[in-house]
């Protein structure tokens, strides 16, 4: 057990150094969703004419309600980074070095994905932190509720770039690929507009937002962040991370690669 641990430790601490010294990531991680807060929020506002009272007990404003959706699109953008590490990684045999060690290979990839979210989950704070100083403030004991929710929807993002990063051959396919699942995954969700508002232009695109699990992911940040809690949306997103962890497995199994290549 005391192994285990100490491989947590390593491979977190490899994550969080390898952050710290990439600077530029930080800042284009908080640059993205400080603009969206600050210029096109109000554009938004104008455009859809969104009042958001209920769920939540007391009435916000049109910023404060894509406050979680902007923590969500932090945490889905640097999942995706991380998976884009990943790919170098194996790339250069780091990899494969990680997955020949003894430890479980369950373990060793849940280990990537702790780094990764924490790493995530500070970015989100130091976002909070921004968001604050211009007068865009949560109930204070929120920032605290938040925290497993940002853990878990950083897990199960964490958890599709990893997916992702195991059927990615070339690092130079990875952007493409990201794209195509990010913007998707962000616009499709509840992130900028609630649910109802969708349902006003399009029905089927209302129900393909209520199936996307980055919808879920930032539904469950916003109820915590409002000192609320939605099972539905914990459930969606246990139930993602469990997926995605599984598929990665599979995608990381060294056994079904050998297979590959002696029918290649």
């Amino acid at each position: 057990m005391i192994i285990w641990f100490r491989a947590l430790r390593a491979i977190v601490g490899r994550d969080f150094l390898r952050f710290v010294h990439q600077r530029e990531r930080f800042l284009a991680a908080l640059v993205r969703p400080l603009v969206w807060l600050l210029v096109f929020a109000a554009g938004f506002r104008a455009a859809l004419g969104i009042s958001i009272t209920p769920p939540y007990q007391t009435y916000i404003t049109y910023e404060t309600y894509i406050v979680p959706g902007l923590c969500g699109m932090i945490l889905l953008f640097n999942g995706m980074q991380s998976s884009l590490s990943l790919v170098y990684d194996r790339e250069i045999g780091t990899m494969r070095l990680l997955l020949t060690s003894p430890l479980p290979r369950w373990w060793l990839l849940l280990c990537r994905l702790i780094g990764s979210t924490i790493v995530s989950v500070l970015q989100v704070y130091t976002f909070l932190v921004i968001a604050g100083v211009f007068g865009i403030t949560m109930p204070p004991l929120g920032y605290v509720a938040v925290l497993p929710g940002l853990m878990m929807a950083g897990l199960m993002l964490s958890a599709l770039g990893l997916v992702l990063s195991s059927f990615i051959k070339q690092l130079e396919n990875f952007a493409g690929v990201m794209n195509f699942v990010i913007f998707p995954m962000f616009f499709l969700s509840s992130a900028l507009y609630p649910l109802w508002k969708m349902a006003e232009s399009s029905d089927l695109l209302r129900d393909i937002c209520a199936l996307n699990p980055f919808t879920h992911a930032v539904e469950m940040i916003r109820y915590l962040l409002y000192l609320d809690f939605s099972w539905p949306a914990l459930i969606w997103v246990v139930a993602s991370t469990a997926v995605f962890l599984g598929m990665a497995i599979w995608g990381y199994d060294p056994a079904r690669g050998l297979m590959k290549r002696k029918t290649g």
